[in-house]
């Protein structure tokens, strides 16, 4: 089945029902039909359907299809939003102004609101998932209470922690004359600190909101762990560039990561699978470490965060150093 196709089964099935439908009911009725869905996809599927008000939760009697989401079935303006992230993520890097010579200009950026008293709580860990390399470079910014970023304001008794986004890579090697194509976003297992294999992923050509924010909110990291023992499971970005721009691309990945932005997890060999990911003949495959990584700690210990991926865009300068975050954040 393809993407497109399965989630308007979903929402096919739920308008269908006259009450609400648990994901195990859903697989079986996709089933009926021919379908093949897991749990785990039905289950992702509904969540980022949620955030997006197409379905609503009735606790362990499942879900239901909303208005608007029935708008959506009936338009079909769902089919024509599938791809709109990638659109995004073009827009932001086109976009983004920074000067790797000189320092200077605008770079993209992540949002989460996290509660203050919840953020100090878990400040040390946080910190430790910059400190071992699993955060998208080592720069971040905190909002306080009712400042805005894009058309979003820190709600009272939360703070606004920005990280720098993945895109902003894309933007760099942009203007140095290398296109980057985004793949896709997922899950990075890790094993006595040293990345195995993709546990998951989704395209950024399948979804209109970031794959990461959804293996987040379900709870499907485990930073805990690679802080702790190297072993955990964190988020990547999948990218492919020009081979012939290889050697170029290396030489960046080292300046980016100089001035706190970057963290080019790997630049695999010119048409060489890359951890198994077949790469397209002529290009290279580049892992890039997410840049909602940080936030993953507070849902893993139960802290609910409202998160902003692609946020907007913030003048470099405006950025500090992650071991600034406790003194910043009293």
């Amino acid at each position: 089945m393809k993407t497109k196709r399965k989630e308007m089964i979903i929402l096919e099935e739920l308008s269908r029902a006259a009450e609400p439908l648990s994901g195990n009911e859903l697989m079986q009725r996709i089933g009926q039909r021919g379908g093949d869905l897991s749990e785990r996809t039905v289950r992702l599927y509904l969540q980022r359907f949620d955030e997006e008000g197409l379905t609503e939760a009735r606790g362990r009697q499942g879900r239901v299809i909303t208005d608007k989401g029935r708008g959506e079935l009936r338009s079909g303006k769902l089919i024509s939003r599938v791809g709109s992230l990638s659109a995004t993520i073009d827009r932001m890097t086109y976009g983004m102004k920074f000067d790797l010579d000189k320092r200077v200009g605008s770079v993209v950026i992540n949002t989460a609101f996290v509660p203050i008293k919840a953020f100090r709580d878990r400040v040390k860990e946080v910190c430790e998932v910059f400190r071992q390399g699993y955060a998208m470079g080592t720069l971040v910014n905190l909002l306080g209470e009712g400042e805005r970023i894009g058309d979003e304001e820190v709600p009272a008794g939360h703070v606004g922690f920005c990280t720098v986004c993945s895109v902003t890579l894309n933007g760099v090697l942009l203007k140095a004359g290398i296109p980057t194509r985004s793949v896709f976003s997922g899950l990075l297992e890790l094993e006595a600190g040293d990345a195995t294999r993709f546990v998951e992923y989704i395209s950024y050509d399948s979804t209109s909101i970031d794959p990461l924010q959804l293996f987040i909110r379900s709870r499907m990291t485990d930073y805990s762990g690679a802080i702790r023992t190297g072993n955990g499971v964190i988020g990547a970005g999948f990218r492919e560039i020009p081979e012939q721009s290889y050697s170029e691309a290396v030489r960046i990945a080292k300046r980016v990561k100089d001035a706190g932005l970057g963290a080019f997890m790997t630049i695999g060999q010119p048409s060489r699978d890359l951890l198994n990911i077949p790469v397209r003949e002529g290009s290279c495959g580049v892992i890039v470490i997410g840049g909602l990584n940080p936030v993953a700690i507070f849902e893993e210990n139960g802290v609910p965060v409202t998160y902003h991926a692609l946020s907007g865009l913030m003048e470099y300068a405006e950025l500090f150093p992650y071991t600034e975050l406790a003194a910043r954040l009293e």
